[in-house]
């Protein structure tokens, strides 16, 4: 059985259904409705017992859960050069923010020095969901011990009009907040981001149990109306 058979075997049309209610640049004809624990769970198997390297290069796939799976399969890879190689393959090909949100590869922790010029040159790109990773990666992996003031600046300097951009680095923001508030406040305080991505980065903060009532008190003031 092929990975294509393999997934259509485990689809559930409830699933398919709601899922492309929440995922608007997929069309529902490419969505199979393979739930995600399903997901990892072939993908851990599949790299553990088979050669999957012709699926990982055939690309573009025809459907999202193709894609899906194709991500969990090189967050598996635990060679850093090698996992990199597959990232970069795939990026051009990723159009949704599940997809793009689902590649997070492991062996990305234990490589951060060799991890933080390639997120350079990914927020630099053209690419929507390219752009997007690349602040994923540094929110996921930088806001801890391997904090930096520059990483901040970095996603401030971003401007696009992408909703899912936007969206990404009001994330990026709110969860700096979380973690580095009193080093990332001043970026709100100084309304260094649009209004929007601004407004957005204020909100999902607030909604976060890690930012306390006080802090909660004094963002509500930083609206812009």
């Amino acid at each position: 059985m092929d990975v294509t058979d393999r997934l259509k075997s485990l689809q559930d049309t409830g699933y398919r259904d709601f899922q492309s209610k929440l995922i608007p640049t997929v069309s529902k004809e490419r969505i199979i409705g393979v739930r995600t624990p399903q997901l990892r769970a072939l993908a851990k198997s599949l790299y553990r017992d088979e050669d999957m390297s012709g699926f990982l290069q055939s690309l573009p796939h025809g459907y999202f859960d193709e894609d899906q799976l194709h991500a969990f399969i090189i967050s598996e890879i635990k060679d850093f050069d090698l996992c990199i190689a597959e990232v970069e393959r795939f990026l051009p090909y990723i159009n949704n923010w599940a997809t793009c949100d689902q590649l997070s590869p492991k062996t990305f922790k234990k490589h951060k020095d060799m991890l933080l010029s390639h997120i350079r040159s990914w927020i630099s790109s053209e690419a929507t969901y390219t752009v997007r990773f690349g602040i994923g990666m540094l929110m996921q992996h930088f806001l801890d011990d391997a904090f930096s003031g520059e990483y901040p600046e970095m996603v401030a300097g971003i401007k696009s009009d992408e909703y899912y951009i936007n969206m990404m680095i009001a994330w990026y923001f709110a969860t700096a907040l979380a973690k580095q508030y009193d080093a990332v406040i001043p970026f709100l305080e100084e309304q260094r981001l649009d209004k929007w991505t601004h407004n957005k980065a204020i909100q999902k903060a607030r909604e976060s149990y890690r930012i306390t009532p006080q802090q909660k008190e004094y963002l509500k003031g930083l609206k812009i109306k």
